[in-house]
């Protein structure tokens, strides 16, 4: 049994082996504030955030939009309280290899859209990822196992990885689930601090869909060989999220 860690820590962060993103490169990125930074998500609608469910561990929260240097106001930047959290049902904290670390923010009023603010593209129910498909994880989490916080928004390329590959045995094996989606696995990885972003890949039709959620990474470290960032799997949640936003229209 491997040992699985979560992203969360907070005040700690960046993305292993990846590179300063161009400011405002990623519009959907959003940074989830609790007293301090806790967790990335993504704008998918003016007033909705997707994240992950072991990131909403308090009672109060606020996302920034906009944000590239965490250490200092740029400008830009759009602060907004979260009104309601939606944790999925059957995600138990206890258990994050059983999947279902997906969770659903509104916020109190909508974003202002602009060219540093877009909500990203959800892919098709059951929508899949090739084997080596190129997407990009971004966040401010850490730099290295054990090092210091990213200050401004970090990019890393990591391959999709099949599940016919991440489940096998001296991979992540029953660990890896259907409604998972792997990436890396090769000295690149998330850690710290980039939980609950975003799985960036391109789509066929040159848009970017957020493919994946950030969820675990192995516990020897961020980037241990054939231990891939594991992310839920958005084209599987897909009813979900449509059923929770329908039904809070009010």
């Amino acid at each position: 049994n491997s040992i699985i860690i979560l992203l969360t820590q907070p005040n700690t962060g960046r993305v292993v082996n990846g590179e300063e993103a161009r400011p405002y490169s990623w519009p959907w990125q959003v940074s989830l504030e609790s007293f301090f930074p806790t967790c990335g998500g993504t704008l998918i609608a003016p007033n909705w955030v997707l994240t992950a469910a072991h990131c909403i561990t308090f009672h109060t929260y606020r996302v920034v939009l906009a944000e590239h240097n965490m250490n200092k106001e740029e400008g830009p930047e759009q602060f907004i309280n979260v009104g309601k959290m939606f944790i999925h049902p059957k995600w138990n904290d206890n258990c994050v290899s059983c999947g279902n670390d997906i969770a659903l923010l509104k916020l109190e009023k909508n974003a202002v859209l602009n060219d540093k603010v877009q909500p990203a593209c959800l892919p098709q129910h059951g929508a899949t990822l090739a084997h080596n498909q190129p997407c990009y994880v971004t966040g401010w989490g850490r730099l290295h196992s054990g090092g210091p916080r990213a200050t401004t928004l970090q990019q890393v390329l990591l391959p999709a990885v099949d599940h016919a590959t991440c489940s096998q045995s001296d991979w992540w094996g029953s660990s890896a689930k259907t409604t998972m989606v792997c990436a890396g696995g090769a000295s690149k990885s998330a850690c710290h601090g980039d939980s609950g972003g975003p799985l960036n890949c391109e789509g066929g039709d040159g848009r970017w869909y957020v493919q994946g959620v950030t969820s675990f990474v192995d516990g020897r470290g961020c980037n241990t060989t054939r231990r891939p960032t594991v992310f839920t799997r958005v084209a599987s949640f897909i009813p979900w999220i449509g059923e929770v936003r329908e039904a809070t229209l009010s």
